[in-house]
């Protein structure tokens, strides 16, 4: 049996917020974003729509940062980086996991991989400068 998707402004509202932004928001910072134009918009309306927008493949996770799931509306194969000072989750366009990850997996571990992610961690530029100026002030 098909399930009916029935048209909602808060619906379009949410994927539109995500869209609308490269910052890989949390559910929270897009119903702090949309709260004041939905007055009745809930948070759990934000999560339920981001889980049928990641089933769809129209928004996929980019994971937990600083104890947030953060998304992403581009769905094509690229990496993160991941600041571990600020948060900051920043799109690399031109680094791609390498060709034919998942299928050696497949076949080496007998897994069923359906993608394969590629994420970086440190510190960006940003929080570099500043621990730099904090470090010539002590």
């Amino acid at each position: 049996m098909e399930r009916t998707i029935r048209y909602s402004k808060k619906r379009e509202a949410i994927l539109a917020a995500i869209r609308g932004t490269s910052c890989h928001p949390s559910a929270e910072w897009i119903y702090q974003q949309l709260k004041p134009r939905h007055p009745d918009l809930s948070l759990g309306t934000v999560y339920r729509n981001l889980a049928f927008f990641q089933e769809a493949g129209q928004v996929q996770s980019v994971g937990v940062v600083q104890g947030q799931e953060r998304f992403d509306a581009v769905t094509t194969p690229h990496s993160h980086f991941v600041c571990n000072c600020c948060g900051t989750v920043l799109d690399l366009p031109d680094i791609c996991p390498e060709r034919g990850l998942e299928r050696t997996v497949s076949t080496q571990y007998g897994f069923a991989v359906q993608r394969c992610e590629l994420t970086f961690y440190g510190t960006c530029p940003n929080c570099q400068d500043q621990n730099f100026k904090e470090e010539l002030l002590s």
